[in-house]
């Protein structure tokens, strides 16, 4: 078991260290560099955040940054140190290899992907699905898409596998959509342990009204109803007619709060709802 941890650290090297230390707890930035013969991953990351990372095939540096935080640039030459990292993992790739020899990988699949879509859904509006796998090994996974059967590339992505606190990995796929009533996606996720792809569905329908809520409410505003007139019989019933005269005689007159129970019933209107199988 330990050799076969020594192979894992031959092909990624992860390396990490504490930002800051303060009373709003730590920060933790990392850099992960990983190599094979013909692939090579060089990825930054903060508090478990993808925030930079090298597109070795388009020879360029891509920061897969939310548009909802403060926008974190990376210096000039982030890539080109990349690129030369990689001469540098590859070499203690082949040393490592030689060193250690006929010794059996470990290989891990990938959990069942989990899709879901980034905002709630509304008929026509520009959206964004998501397709998650974690705990596969070793990196990376292949992610498809289909929309109503056929096969979908455009406007998908795939951020860089992002290392477990156990050695295995996670990765994300999104698809940019906007979701219409009846079509039906799906997220298949290939890797080298798997005999065929795992396949999540995922698909919008509208629901129509359900009759439970306006039934409940009616019965609901009945007996409340009924609860105040019984109130008010019993009230009036146990007052004797003196008592009704010397309030009315009274300095301070007749003062008599009948409070009143508020029904509130929320009657659902035609909603989108999402469904995965």
């Amino acid at each position: 078991m330990k050799m076969m941890k020594m192979m894992k650290m031959m092909v990624v090297l992860v390396l990490s260290c504490v930002l800051s230390v303060s009373a709003d707890g730590l920060h933790e930035d990392i850099e992960i560099v990983g190599c094979s013969d013909s692939d090579g991953e060089d990825m930054y990351a903060l508090d478990g955040e993808e925030m930079w990372y090298a597109d070795f095939i388009n020879k360029k540096g891509v920061e897969p940054q939310p548009s909802f935080i403060d926008h974190i640039s990376y210096v000039e030459g982030t890539y080109e140190s990349a690129e030369a990292k990689q001469q540098t993992c590859r070499q203690n790739l082949k040393v490592g290899l030689k060193a250690i020899k006929d010794i059996p990988l470990e290989f891990d699949p990938p959990s069942s992907p989990m899709i879901y879509s980034r905002d709630n859904v509304e008929l026509g509006q520009n959206n964004i699905l998501i397709c998650h796998v974690t705990g596969f090994y070793p990196a990376p996974v292949t992610f498809y898409w289909t929309k109503n059967n056929k096969n979908v590339t455009e406007g998908t992505s795939v951020n860089v596998p992002f290392p477990n606190k156990d050695g295995s990995f996670n990765q994300f796929s999104r698809l940019e959509f906007v979701p219409q009533l009846g079509d039906i996606y799906s997220c298949s996720v290939g890797h080298q342990t798997l005999d065929q792809p795992l396949t999540r569905i995922w698909d919008v329908e509208k629901t129509q009204p359900s009759v439970g809520p306006a039934v409940f409410c009616g019965v609901g505003l009945t007996v409340g109803l009924l609860g105040v007139a019984a109130g008010t019989f019993f009230l009036i019933k146990g007052t004797s007619a003196a008592d009704w005269s010397g309030l009315m005689m009274s300095p301070e007159g007749l003062s008599v709060r009948i409070r009143f129970t508020e029904l509130w019933c929320h009657l659902p209107e035609s909603h989108l709802e999402s469904h995965h199988t």
